[in-house]
């Protein structure tokens, strides 16, 4: 299979094209990864565009995106197949009369009985698709073994039909939240990336470009606001994704020029927690009095 990406500027662009603001070391690792055949683990803070970046790659490459949501308990059966046992024996009944018990094992082993679960689909694709791990440290330790083969061989081993080979291998990313550490064998088949909060100016940049209606002196304001509150000791800090949330609504508040008052108002939409609405709204409140 040829390259996806001509450069690392190229990837940059396409996924500006989308509406993703990568930096330069976002794109430089996905650029690597198609290069190179690897997948990518992408850890950070929740909500600051780990998933959103499978999806825009996928958007950029129109690629179909398949999407493995972990989750403590993921097993085998739903992340890589399982049989259809109802139709199974189905089979079974209908070929009770079979004298040969072979033919029949033959015969509900086979593609027709097979039901694919995502990394099984992401393997045996025949058109462009992105795979998405999501929030794989959600799993316990032993379900990453699960993940091993496709990751370094891009292959499925199934008893009942041998081994299942990708027929190209697709753009893998895997994302954490680090809510535990993951196994040095998952990590040394995966290029790293890790996403954090952006900087001021690019978070800026990135309300102006998924806020359409937002004016540049707005954006300003808010990425400053949003910029402060992180400094705080809050629970949870607002994510990117909060922060879109809350320019989306002051925007319909037809809100021109944030006050302490307006700020504190909305504080719902940006923070999840009351401790730290609290916390904010005080902090707020002693900025407006200096």
């Amino acid at each position: 299979m040829g390259t996806r990406f001509e450069s690392v500027q190229s990837v940059r662009e396409g996924l500006r094209a989308e509406n993703y603001l990568a930096d330069e070391g976002i794109a430089g690792v996905v650029f690597l990864a198609d290069r190179l055949g690897k997948p990518v683990l992408v850890e950070g803070p929740a909500g600051t565009g780990k998933t959103q970046l499978a999806k825009s790659v996928a958007e950029m490459l129109g690629a179909r995106l398949i999407r493995l949501q972990c989750y403590e308990g993921l097993d085998e059966s739903k992340a890589l197949y399982e049989w259809n046992y109802k139709k199974q024996l189905l089979r079974i009944q209908a070929d009770k009369s079979s004298d040969s018990w072979s033919d029949v094992h033959d015969d509900i082993f086979s593609d027709e009985f097979l039901l694919t679960r995502p990394l099984l689909e992401a393997i045996t694709a025949e058109d462009p698709v992105v795979l998405l791990i999501d929030e794989v440290d959600r799993v316990e330790v032993e379900t990453e073994a699960l993940l091993l083969e496709i990751l370094s061989e891009y292959q499925v081993s199934i008893p009942e039909l041998g081994t299942i080979t990708a027929k190209q291998i697709p753009l893998v990313f895997l994302t954490s939240n680090n809510t535990r550490e993951l196994s040095e064998a998952l990590k040394r088949r995966c290029l790293f990336l890790h996403v954090d909060y952006p900087e001021l100016e690019r978070e800026k940049q990135i309300v102006m470009t998924r806020v359409p209606d937002v004016t540049e002196n707005m954006a300003d304001q808010i990425a400053r606001i949003v910029r402060s509150l992180r400094q705080l000791d809050l629970k949870k800090a607002p994510s990117v994704s909060e922060t879109i949330d809350w320019a989306r609504t002051l925007v319909l508040l037809g809100v021109q020029n944030i006050d302490a008052q307006q700020a504190k108002e909305t504080l719902h939409v940006l923070l999840k927690y009351q401790t730290d609405i609290a916390k904010a709204a005080k902090e707020l409140s002693v900025e407006a009095s200096k």
